[in-house]
């Protein structure tokens, strides 16, 4: 399964970094909003790119797309990024073909994430491939591959207990600051930021450190003022962050600023200061820790933090990855029916020309010659035919390229490669 025909004989590549060798500086520079996803998908689509999905989480930016060489795909992300090819080069992976395919199962079922078991990657696909069919640069191939890999991802929520546990970045900071902390529930907590992370991490804080102080901060105040409903929170204005970093004994950060939104100039206190900063890129100014009171650690030290939660899940990873083969089998037998589908179709399109120019001669030939039983004798003997072709084709020890390129050859067929 070298090429795929329904990309006309391009390559399909899975390219991008992630945390296991960038680090969150250089995360960063590759990071894309939703609007830098768009530009570099309608990019891609100027430039004849019919099949490309483009996914950017705190621990990941990854391109899928067909390509006749991987840097078509690295050059748009440059493109519109902050990050240099350069640099790509020195933490990226590419990956092809079926390489690539088995890399988007392993992502999408969370065996990839930073924390084992954490599924939200799954949704993050999920949204990237509806933004790429909404502006038309997603093809079947892409579809029925994100639809697989959905299909993996729930079987393995639902078979394992790989996901079981409170184990994620959120769950891991309120951990961080239990152990950190003393009497945390006397403790003032301001929290920055009312995205995913920082939505989870009120939750855990709430259950776990019986605090009924904490401080919401957020841009946009009535977001925070929704969230402050939900978990019995104070809500400051966003004008008020500087008098209420003065006050607090832990500062969580995870606004999803593409620049630094905390830096020194802020921390106006000599008491001890917990910073966390739970953004990609990182939200808080390296500048903080040249101030002898403050602390400051970043999403991933706390997602190294290991608990029996996290080894329990790792018991169940080959069960996922037998859940995934099987999934990803079926997918690929689609994959190959559907690479010799144009040739068996044409193949009947000829036997069938073959059999009308038969049955008329042998109309003109015969007297009282029955038409309607020569025609269901030879339409049973094409699809025998056509049949026993596909059975060969689908045969695992069979070079499928070679005998299609041998069945177009003997039956001089033309194909429809679209």
């Amino acid at each position: 399964m070298e090429k795929y025909n329904i990309s006309r004989g391009k390559y399909f590549y899975a390219v991008g970094l992630s945390y296991k060798k960038a680090d969150a500086t250089i995360r960063g520079r590759f990071s894309l909003t939703d609007e830098g996803k768009e530009q570099l998908l309608l990019q891609a689509k100027e430039e004849g790119i019919d099949g490309i999905i483009v996914t950017s989480t705190c621990n990941r930016t990854e391109i899928y797309g067909f390509a006749q060489h991987p840097f078509q795909l690295i050059k748009l992300l440059c493109d519109v990024s902050n990050g240099t090819v350069e640099e790509f080069q020195e933490v990226a992976y590419i990956y092809k073909n079926k390489e690539a395919i088995a890399h988007m199962f392993k992502v999408g079922t969370g065996l990839d994430s930073q924390i084992l078991g954490d599924f939200e990657i799954i949704s993050q696909l999920k949204k990237s491939f509806r933004q790429s069919h909404k502006l038309q640069v997603a093809n079947p191939f892409l579809e029925r591959l994100i639809n697989s890999v959905i299909q993996a991802s729930k079987r393995i929520k639902n078979e394992t207990e790989i996901s079981s546990g409170a184990t994620s970045v959120s769950f891991a900071s309120v951990q961080y600051i239990l152990n950190y902390v003393k009497d945390v529930s006397e403790k003032n907590i301001l929290l920055f930021g009312t995205g995913k992370i920082g939505r989870n991490t009120c939750e855990n804080l709430v259950k776990h450190t019986q605090n009924d102080h904490i401080v919401l901060i957020n841009r946009t105040k009535d977001k925070a003022e929704k969230i402050a409903g939900k978990f019995n929170l104070i809500v400051k204005d966003h004008a008020d962050l500087q008098a209420e970093i003065r006050k607090a004994d832990v500062l969580i950060v995870a606004t999803g600023a593409h620049n630094p939104t905390v830096s020194k100039e802020l921390i106006h206190s000599d008491k001890d200061l917990l910073i966390l900063d739970l953004s990609i890129p990182k939200n808080v100014a390296d500048n903080v820790t040249e101030l002898d009171n403050v602390r400051l650690v970043h999403l991933d030290h706390l997602s190294q933090i290991t608990d029996e939660t996290l080894e329990r899940r790792k018991s169940y990873i080959p069960k996922a990855q037998a859940i995934i083969e099987e999934v990803r089998g079926e997918f690929i037998e689609w994959l190959e029916t559907r690479k010799f589908a144009p040739t068996i179709k044409a193949l009947k399109k000829k036997l069938k020309t073959m059999k009308d120019a038969e049955l008329n001669f042998q109309r003109k030939k015969i007297n009282d010659f029955d038409e309607e039983q020569a025609e269901i004798i030879s339409n049973r003997i094409i699809q025998k035919i056509t049949t026993h072709f596909a059975n060969h084709l689908k045969d695992d020890k069979t070079s499928s390229d070679e005998s299609i390129e041998l069945i177009q050859k003997v039956f001089q067929l033309e194909t429809d490669r679209t």
